[in-house]
């Protein structure tokens, strides 16, 4: 029996100097990669899960509604997986010092627990990447990528 190889991905003659078409396998290469790290540091936790997580993280005490800004996901689903999160005991809901009828979302002891696991496997993975680019040719990319990003947001204004 032969080997398949799949092909989906692959175009019939790979334009090695097209920015963007090596911009978009590295993210899939990248993506593959993480989601498989994510699943053995967080096993049972979806990738979008572990991005809500992620951001309250950063930002604890931050709303549903601030979630769904940041993510332009559907209120709707955040809402069903901000649910299984306080549900699992991730997340725990506390009502505004200010206004009770705001409901502010805080990671508990458990999360953050889980978010560094992920976190020390996010930092191994980018180290393996980055491996052989100097210190200054990191910087040089991290600015090369903004600047791609601020001219692509430009495009928005």
């Amino acid at each position: 029996m032969s080997k398949q190889v799949d092909t989906v991905n692959q175009s019939a003659s790979p334009a090695e100097d097209d920015v963007l078409e090596v911009l978009h396998g590295l993210m899939h290469q990248l993506r593959a990669r993480h989601l498989a790290s994510g699943d053995e540091a967080a096993p049972g936790i979806g990738p979008m899960e572990r991005k809500a997580l992620r951001f309250f993280a950063h930002h604890p005490g931050a709303t549903q509604s601030e979630l769904v800004q940041h993510s332009g996901r559907d209120k709707g689903q955040l809402a069903r997986l901000i649910a299984g999160l306080k549900t699992r005991g991730l997340l725990e809901a506390r009502p505004d010092e200010k206004d009770r009828r705001v409901i502010r979302l805080h990671p508990t002891e458990q999360a953050h627990a889980l978010y560094q696991q992920v976190q020390q496997q996010r930092k191994a993975l980018s180290a393996k990447a980055l491996a052989g680019l100097s210190q200054e040719q990191q910087q040089q990319l991290v600015a090369l990528l903004k600047l791609m990003g601020r001219n692509l947001q430009a495009l928005d204004d």
